[in-house]
């Protein structure tokens, strides 16, 4: 990464070293809720990656404090909004969740506190999540006259099963960081201290590993489980094919017969 991150009015980028960053959903005050600007921040960030990655092979997105990861849409933004106004905000919205989704490299979700509404789907769109054991999750849209609208009837079902999903989408009801664990959208739990170091300790171990091999593994699992076995399975060689010519393949079989730590160079 450049020594100059890009800079945003409600994301804070934060370079650990060169191959991890983390962004933190940046407005403290409104408990990280997301408004336009948050959603084109995210947007710009994320689709900017996509289109050059450059040394970036992790990213760990947190909320910034202690109480929230994003309180979900800013609903004091949203008040007296026209139908007009309010469906050209949610187009915003809908790019952000694809931005996040087709990202190529891994984000990791650190769940630093409370996931509701568009912030629980922006969790659903990490590649998979940690949660500090305060943290909460509900995804509330139908007791405000609305739905899920951020991904989250899709990407909720994907974690934990369709009759989860509709238990909890349909009464709103808020759910633990224990409970998000037992179901299948949490990996691990940890105490709030603890939640960015075990983040950033995996998000290294995974930027220890040759670059395009986990782009293309990303691909191969997120594509795959839309296709059948049989065509997951044709996507799935294709994906792996791109390692054959690589300086990585090579550096890799060599490392390992050489009994030393790979050096990877993304090539």
């Amino acid at each position: 990464m450049s020594s100059n991150p890009p800079r945003f009015e409600t994301l804070s980028v934060e370079p650990v070293d060169e191959h991890v960053t983390i962004v933190r959903l940046n407005r403290p005050d409104a408990s990280n809720a997301l408004n336009t600007q948050m959603g084109r921040d995210l947007v710009r960030y994320f689709e900017d990656t996509a289109l050059d990655p450059k040394s970036l092979r992790c990213i760990v997105l947190i909320g910034a404090g202690d109480k929230a990861f994003c309180a979900g849409g800013d609903l004091k933004e949203r008040r007296g909004m026209t139908d007009e106004a309010w469906t050209r905000q949610h187009v915003i919205f809908e790019r952000m969740v694809r931005a996040l989704l087709d990202c190529p490299v891994p984000i990791i979700g650190a769940v630093n506190g409370a996931a509701y509404g568009g912030g629980c789907e922006i969790a659903g769109c990490c590649d998979f999540l940690y949660a500090a054991d305060s943290a909460r999750f509900a995804l509330t849209e139908v007791t405000l006259g609305i739905m899920p609208g951020g991904g989250g009837t899709q990407t909720l079902p994907r974690a934990v099963g369709e009759r989860r999903a509709k238990e909890l989408i349909l009464t709103g009801k808020p759910f633990t960081a224990a409970e998000a664990q037992a179901w299948g959208l949490v990996n691990e739990v940890f105490p709030l201290p603890e939640l960015l170091p075990a983040a950033l300790a995996t998000a290294s171990r995974v930027a220890r590993n040759a670059p395009i091999s986990v782009r293309q593994a990303k691909l191969s699992i997120h594509r795959g489980l839309q296709l059948s076995l049989r065509d997951g399975l044709a996507l799935e060689i294709e994906a792996y094919n791109r390692m054959v010519p690589t300086e990585d393949r090579r550096e890799g079989v060599l490392a390992f017969n050489e009994k030393r730590t790979p050096n990877f160079k993304g090539r």
